[in-house]
């Protein structure tokens, strides 16, 4: 038995396949094949000084494409991949800047992609992360999928923003082989953006040709609201022509190994990660690698996702890179979108003086039926923040008492913002013990109320309490639940 150690992860391999004698096994990368003769040479390409100086970087200007590789001596793979960049962190350039690798004279590449996203993280974003074939640490991104080709290969490296990519520090590392392997596929990595639409999944990849399915980054947040809700939607994947997908999960963090809307923060490990979850923008990146699962494919695939859990998230932003292995020739790639820049941070609206539900939650108290912090960003409609407070009472008669403050004394007349859906009840409101008005909180689909008069209540200064009584439903309800927005005082 052979043990790997990284930093807090320990992993045991108790059956390395050894191949035979003479075999040129390429993609072999293990610690049980390093024993064994290697074939060939390796061939070293970098932005060396040619004079021997130090200086070893290269300035690629705006609208400039520079040649990393460009190799015609026989069958080989690119086995190790490094670059860094200046300026460092630039999302222009990490967004901007085209990979492009081309296979044994292809004319169209077989992989395009914006740096950032090809060495697997979103929104042209740098953070240190740790996978098994691509990572970014202390300012190198790094990348270890086998990329063999039988007789020549060519790499590039286009600027499509508008300023100086001023320094491009690379070191590759190209493994050669004394003949083609017939039984390696070319390696392949295409990147796409798509806006969201109602009842269409976001296609991920189109491939025609026989190979098997490698990898996903995924990099997903909402245009106009915040939340998470997008997350609901699940992969499926259809290979050979199948009229219906052979492959469908429960959920988009699901797919990626996780749970729970990615809610123990960002991670990385060694086949999945989420090294970008961010609350304050909505911004989700995430990637799996099917690494001891590949997807295998004889004729064609097609790998999709919902966005929502039927495709009716509000509108959000989907890039994704697809990552694979297939004979050529490959079918064409989508054209690169015109702007490759991430979108603005989405803002959530806010209503001005509200007293907001969801900051209730903590000094809520029920006589039956849980108190939750519930997000709103993945449904259609306006609450403010995004948020409500979530009440699951289950009959009649149950109250929800809330403690809320107030500047000054007086009558104020109370004006409530609640949510319907098909689950929900019927809320008599009280404040201060002066009975006031009834919401009914049913609708066919889950929806703002907007602003809801409820009439007037003496108001103190300082502390106040409002009851919230379950007195019915709609007759189409399927229950009592109710949810509050939250509520303005006014004159």
């Amino acid at each position: 038995m052979l043990r790997w150690s990284i930093p807090g992860i320990a992993i045991a391999f108790f059956a390395l396949a050894v191949a035979p004698v003479g075999a040129q096994t390429l993609g072999n990368g293990t610690l049980g094949d390093l024993p064994r003769a290697k074939a060939g040479r390796l061939i070293h390409f970098s932005s060396t000084d040619p004079t021997g100086g130090n200086g070893d970087a290269r300035r690629v200007a705006p609208g400039q494409t520079y040649t990393l590789v460009d190799y015609h001596g026989g069958p080989g793979a690119v086995r190790r991949w490094w670059v860094t960049l200046a300026p460092r962190n630039n999302v222009q350039i990490q967004r901007q800047c085209i990979i492009r690798c081309y296979w044994d004279g292809e004319k169209e590449p077989s992989v395009e992609c914006p740096v950032s996203d090809f060495f697997g993280l979103g929104f042209g974003q740098w953070k240190d992360y740790q996978s098994l074939p691509l990572n970014m640490t202390s300012g190198g991104y790094n990348c270890y999928w086998p990329m063999p080709f039988a007789h020549s290969c060519r790499i590039t490296l286009e600027n499509r923003s508008q300023i100086p990519l001023e320094a491009l520090y690379y070191n590759i590392d190209i493994r050669t082989a004394p003949a083609p392997d017939k039984e390696q596929l070319y390696f392949h990595a295409q990147f796409r953006r798509t806006t969201t639409r109602p009842g269409q999944p976001v296609t991920i990849l189109e491939a025609t040709g026989q190979g098997h399915y490698v990898g996903t980054v995924l990099s997903m947040q909402y245009l106009h609201k915040h939340g998470l809700g997008f997350l609901e939607g699940d992969e499926q994947v259809s290979v050979d022509g199948e009229s219906s997908p052979s492959i469908r999960g429960t959920g988009t963090e699901d797919y990626f190994s996780s749970g729970w809307y990615f809610d123990t923060g960002p991670y990385s490990a060694l086949y999945h990660g989420a090294p970008i979850r961010d609350d304050a923008t909505g911004r989700i990146s995430a990637y799996r690698w099917h690494i001891e699962d590949p997807i295998p494919f004889t004729r064609s695939i097609r790998f999709q996702i919902e966005h929502g859990g039927r495709n009716d998230a509000p509108p959000a932003d989907y890039c994704s890179v697809a990552f694979w292995y297939q004979t050529h020739p490959h079918a064409p790639f989508p054209p690169l979108p015109a702007d490759l820049l991430p979108a603005p941070a989405p803002v959530a609206m806010k209503i001005e003086g509200l007293i907001e539900g969801e900051s209730l939650v903590a000094s809520a108290r029920a006589t039956a039926g849980a108190i939750d912090h519930q997000e709103m960003g993945g449904y259609a409609g306006d609450w403010s923040g995004d948020a409500q407070l979530f009440w699951m009472p289950h009959s009649v008669g149950a109250r929800l008492t809330l403690t809320f403050p107030a500047d000054a004394a007086g009558d104020k007349e109370i004006v409530g913002y609640f949510t319907r859906a098909r689950d929900y009840g019927d809320i008599t409101v009280s404040v201060n013990d002066r009975r006031l008005g009834t919401f009914s909180g049913y609708a066919a689909y889950v929806s703002a109320s907007g602003a809801i008069s409820l009439g007037r209540a003496p108001i103190r200064a300082g502390d106040n309490t409002m009851i919230l009584e379950v007195t019915g439903k709609n007759a189409a309800s399927t229950g009592y639940l109710a949810g509050l927005d939250g509520f303005l005082l006014q004159p």
